[in-house]
């Protein structure tokens, strides 16, 4: 998908501006991205940067013409996002952990019926939830990962998900996922969410959080979200 987008957005630019080059990232992790942003940011620890964590919009301009852009439109243009990452990921993040909205009601049913199914906190489950996507359904990371709990097409597959932007079969999947982590750490919150975002792969490798800003981020964030949801919920 993000691949289509950046060929379009190249023949958009090339015809728009003449002027701005569409480059190839290679990250870290071995992802490749394209884009036309410039940038002199050195990357963050883990071998990401901020770019990463934005995403890419779908819009047709005043004039008609078809848009591919990382700056969301002004308020009044439909749009379509094309690119999502994960919510609390971003290690710059100007989100208030502490203090930012939650959401108790969208999902219920699934959230409880899964939980209760795979002996894993709801409020672990939905601030998993809020971490990865902030609830939006159709959500798709530049990696893969789908919907509210971004599950990677594999991942998915192995936990027996056939659609995992349908809400219920992605929050099953991702529900029995963290019990599969949960079980592999012995009931470790902070080393199954670290696995969550960066693989037991990483975990194993050193021996607890791995030193990747995103995944230090992510797991502390989450651990916020979680002890929130258990206060609130009833």
């Amino acid at each position: 998908m993000y691949l289509i987008v950046a060929t379009v957005l190249l023949c958009l630019v090339f015809q728009n501006s003449g002027a701005d080059t569409i480059r190839k990232v290679i990250r870290a992790d071995g992802s490749v991205e394209y884009t036309n942003v410039k940038s002199d940011k050195k990357p963050l620890a883990g071998g990401s940067s901020k770019k990463p964590y934005e995403a890419i919009y779908k819009f047709r301009g005043a004039n008609g013409v078809l848009t591919f852009s990382d700056q969301k439109p002004t308020k009044g243009i439909e749009f379509e996002t094309l690119k999502f990452a994960c919510y609390a990921c971003n290690p710059v993040s100007t989100v208030n952990w502490h203090s930012t909205a939650l959401n108790l009601s969208a999902f219920k049913q699934e959230v409880d019926r899964y939980s209760e199914e795979f002996s894993v906190d709801s409020a672990l489950v939905r601030a998993v939830i809020h971490a990865e996507s902030a609830f939006k359904v159709g959500a798709i990371s530049s990696q893969g990962a789908q919907g509210l709990m971004q599950l990677m097409p594999a991942t998915a597959k192995e936990l027996g998900v056939v659609n995992a932007l349908e809400p219920s079969e992605n929050i099953y999947g991702g529900t029995k996922y963290l019990a599969e982590l949960l079980r592999l750490y012995q009931g470790d919150i902070t080393k199954a969410t670290a696995a969550y975002n960066a693989g037991p792969g990483a975990v194993k490798k050193y021996e607890g959080v791995p030193p990747y800003a995103e995944t230090k981020a992510y797991v502390k964030r989450v651990a916020i979200l979680h002890k929130r949801y258990q206060q609130a919920e009833p």
